[in-house]
């Protein structure tokens, strides 16, 4: 049986409190909050899959760019420097933001194949879905900033992994999004994956 695939993004709830945790700092105990922070900020930025995918589809255009993606992770270099963010940290961070997101694109893709097109209007990806990205962008550099100091640590894999489960705890993931997760997620901590699984 094929996984399905969520109809909508990030329920309404789920993405008010992913712009909640946005604007939260990590307390100076140590806590979670700066990680769980860079999760909603993930899921957020994976819920964009979504009109993406619509607009690749409407105009028949591949899941894969690879100039596009090339230039954006020479501004996502630039930007990570200007935020006192490892820029082979932040390359290897954004490299599986892409590839978690065109894993949703892909299933997205053999779902509308084999069933039916999507329907509505088509995403104006120019002027609505980039700036989005863009914005999730500067957000996901500044939560980087406060991730980076503990990802060395022995338990990141661990906290990131309770992180995670907090977070589906608080949304509706079928496999195909939680395995885009846990893909956007590999490189967060130095050891890799979620739970020290890479």
């Amino acid at each position: 049986m094929t996984p399905r695939v969520r109809r909508s993004a990030l329920p309404a709830v789920a993405l008010c409190l992913a712009l909640s945790l946005a604007s939260v700092g990590a307390r100076a105990d140590g806590d979670e909050t700066a990680m769980t922070n860079l999760v909603a900020l993930v899921s957020q930025r994976l819920a964009l899959a979504l009109p993406v995918a619509q607009w690749k589809w409407a105009n028949h255009r591949p899941i894969t760019d690879a100039p596009r993606e090339a230039q954006l992770l020479a501004d996502v270099a630039h930007r990570a420097q200007a935020a006192d963010v490892d820029p082979a940290y932040a390359h290897a961070f954004f490299q599986d933001q892409m590839e978690a997101s065109k894993q949703i694109q892909t299933a997205l893709f053999e779902r509308w194949r084999t069933s039916a097109p999507p329907s509505g209007a088509i995403p104006d990806l120019a002027t609505s879905t980039r700036p989005q990205l863009d914005r999730v962008t500067h957000a996901l550099i500044r939560a980087l900033a406060r991730v980076q100091p503990s990802r060395d640590a022995d338990d990141c894999p661990a906290r990131l992994a309770q992180s995670v489960a907090n977070w589906k705890a608080l949304t509706r993931y079928g496999a195909i999004d939680a395995q885009a997760l846990n893909t956007a997620l590999a490189h967060v901590c130095k050891a890799g994956g979620v739970g020290g699984e890479g």
